[in-house]
């Protein structure tokens, strides 16, 4: 974790409002509120329209596979050092169907050896994103070929989420959920 302590504490249940309670409980796990649901609670107005475009994204309007999805997250969390997007969607990950190899080999990138090459395209492009906010045109080629155009969109809106969503985590301070292992 980048810091120790969080910088923006997540809001408690005893602080929620009445709006916040009815949205929050629904998403709450075994009566716990993730700690990056209960940090941005801390901005409530914000965090309403957040959840639409999260919910995009991570939901059944994505026209992205989860385990696919779930490569660009993986590898985006990492490059951003994002500790606490990395241990959670390392469970996603698990969940969409990856291996526990695919998740160590993410850290290494798309020119580790054991990926596909549609894998390794998908990697790479969360890689040129980071870099450059630009998919090179050989890297798109290679997705082009299996992917319709809202895919590439999405690839890019996914990255691009999850790019804020790291910086959010890591300025905030956001700290590991119970139970969940970081890097």
């Amino acid at each position: 974790m980048k810091l120790s302590q969080p910088r923006i504490t997540p809001l408690t249940a005893d602080e929620w409002t009445d709006e916040q309670r009815a949205s929050l409980e629904t998403r709450s796990r075994e009566g716990r509120v993730y700690n990056v649901v209960g940090t941005l609670a801390r901005h409530w107005e914000a965090a309403k329209k957040f959840q639409v475009w999260a919910y995009h994204i991570m939901g059944e309007t994505s026209t992205l596979v989860p385990r696919e999805r779930e490569l660009l997250i993986l590898r985006i969390g990492w490059l951003c050092q994002a500790e606490y997007e990395w241990g959670q969607h390392v469970i996603f990950g698990r969940e969409a169907g990856l291996t526990d190899e695919e998740i160590a080999r993410i850290k290494e990138g798309p020119d580790a050896d054991g990926w596909e090459p549609f894998d390794a395209s998908l990697l790479r492009a969360a890689d040129e994103l980071h870099a450059d906010a630009f998919i090179s045109d050989g890297t798109w080629v290679a997705l082009s070929e299996r992917y319709t155009t809202q895919q590439l969109m999405d690839v890019v809106f996914t990255v691009g989420q999850y790019n804020m969503v790291s910086m959010a985590l890591n300025s905030f301070g956001v700290q590991l959920d119970n139970g969940v292992k970081g890097f």
